[in-house]
């Protein structure tokens, strides 16, 4: 599915979607995976269900279900050329912003 066109709350419902049939894919019920991943039942399904939980809720889940490799492709780089890994690399260098003046 193409998620470019589609609103956050779209998204966050295909997601929650794809986690819960993935648990049962797996065979898992919601204690099991709650307990592996050291949150309550109530947690995972918040979670099942689209509704606000912390995202490091969402890395445990993916842990316990073995799907962490798809959360570290979430924000790689794009570099498709030299140029876009030198200005990445020189993107990283810690620099200060300067302030711009205000007109008060």
């Amino acid at each position: 599915m193409d998620l470019t066109l589609t609103k956050p709350g779209e998204v966050v419902k295909l997601l929650c979607e794809r986690l819960r049939k993935e648990r049962l894919s797996q065979q898992m019920t919601q204690n099991e995976v709650a307990g592996r991943a050291g949150i309550g039942v109530n947690t995972l399904s918040n979670l099942e269900s689209g509704r606000n939980v912390g995202f490091e809720t969402v890395v445990r889940v993916a842990m316990v279900l073995g799907r962490v490799k798809e959360l570290e492709q979430l924000f790689q780089p794009r570099v498709d050329t030299l140029d876009d890994i030198l200005r990445y690399e020189e993107s990283v260098k810690r620099r200060r912003i300067k302030k711009k003046a205000s007109n008060a």
